[in-house]
């Protein structure tokens, strides 16, 4: 298969695309390298457009045949959707919406999107199942939700196929140790543990221990990346046979603390994590824990990285591999 692949120079993206080809096909990768980064695709096209630029996305479809799209470009900190929330209702909007305008005017009608358990807002149930309901406490998340009612009613109206992943926290890196999860500034809780203990210094933060949980901060339900990738795959196979517009959650099921995570980090590097205490960030749910029963039964999906601490050597090889080499890696 002939896929595009947007935002495919990111952390998520990049897995996407190593997938892909390592299963034989053939990829396109579009990404304006505004957080992702060309040294993370290899042995295929890279075209750095912007979503927002209508025209250069035209083109992009006009001169090739895409059987689909998987769709990850997106803006995605919370704490910045929440002070400038114009940015991403543009960004992931709007861009997603130029995206689907050029898909249909170019017969390609299949998409898998990355949405994000951000739509669900504050749970009312231990596990979150897609019945769930939708109450977004951030405008990313808001953004998130947007864009799947944008795709289930053009799917309605227009014949569009999607399938759109709602998953948790995606962490760990590829078993290569080629690419991982690389962002400036970085805002993930495990590479933000992991770079502080490489770097030997005490700048790492703990925001909120006074959330109703058992420690007193937040609870998040991790998913390795590869697994993520695989997910994708599952969902495109699943358009060709199913058609219409389907959600899927992705997660482990099991919920982790930050205490439980910098403890996990401890154990995997040997090494004592130091840490100051902050107050919240503003729009973080205090538990966020995924059922992804659907997504098991249909899709035949099955996690292989289940245990934290074995997600967390993964990252942590990919670290001390690049640790050296941060600023030495080419744009």
């Amino acid at each position: 298969m002939k896929i595009l692949v947007t935002g495919g120079a990111g952390y998520i993206g990049s897995q996407m695309v190593k997938t892909l080809l390592d299963s034989g096909h053939d990829v396109t990768v579009l990404d304006d390298l505004s957080t992702g980064h060309a040294w993370a695709v290899s042995d295929c096209e890279l075209l750095q457009v912007n979503l927002l630029e209508e025209d250069k996305l035209s083109a992009v479809f006009r001169g090739r045949k895409f059987d689909g799209v998987i769709h990850f470009a997106a803006k995605s900190l919370v704490s910045e959707s929440v002070q400038k929330p114009d940015i991403y209702y543009r960004n992931n909007v709007v861009g997603t919406l130029n995206l689907i305008h050029s898909m249909l005017a170019h017969d390609v009608d299949k998409i898998v999107f990355s949405s994000t358990a951000a739509i669900f807002g504050n749970p009312t149930t231990p596990k979150i199942s897609e019945e769930h309901s939708k109450h977004p406490v951030n405008p990313y998340g808001k953004s998130k939700l947007m864009i799947e009612n944008m795709l289930e009613d053009m799917a309605f109206a227009y014949g569009l196929n999607a399938v759109c992943f709602r998953y948790f926290n995606a962490a760990g890196a590829d078993a290569s140790a080629s690419i991982g999860e690389a962002h400036e500034p970085e805002t993930h809780l495990i590479p933000n543990v992991l770079r502080s203990l490489l770097k030997g210094e005490a700048d790492m933060k703990v925001f909120g221990v006074d959330y109703d949980t058992l420690d007193g901060t937040c609870v998040r339900d991790y998913i390795h990346v590869n697994d993520l990738a695989d997910a994708h795959l599952l969902g495109f196979d699943l358009l060709k046979s199913t058609p219409g517009f389907h959600t899927y959650n992705l997660g482990n099921g099991n919920g982790f603390s930050v205490m439980d995570v910098i403890r996990a980090c401890e154990t995997v590097t040997g090494k004592k994590v130091r840490y100051t205490v902050e107050g919240r960030r503003q729009g973080d749910p205090a538990v966020l824990v995924a059922d992804s029963t659907k997504a098991r039964t249909h899709l035949n999906w099955e996690p292989e990285f289940v245990n934290l601490e074995q997600i967390i050597e993964t990252a942590w090889r990919w670290h001390k591999n690049f640790h050296a080499r941060w600023s030495q890696i080419p744009e």
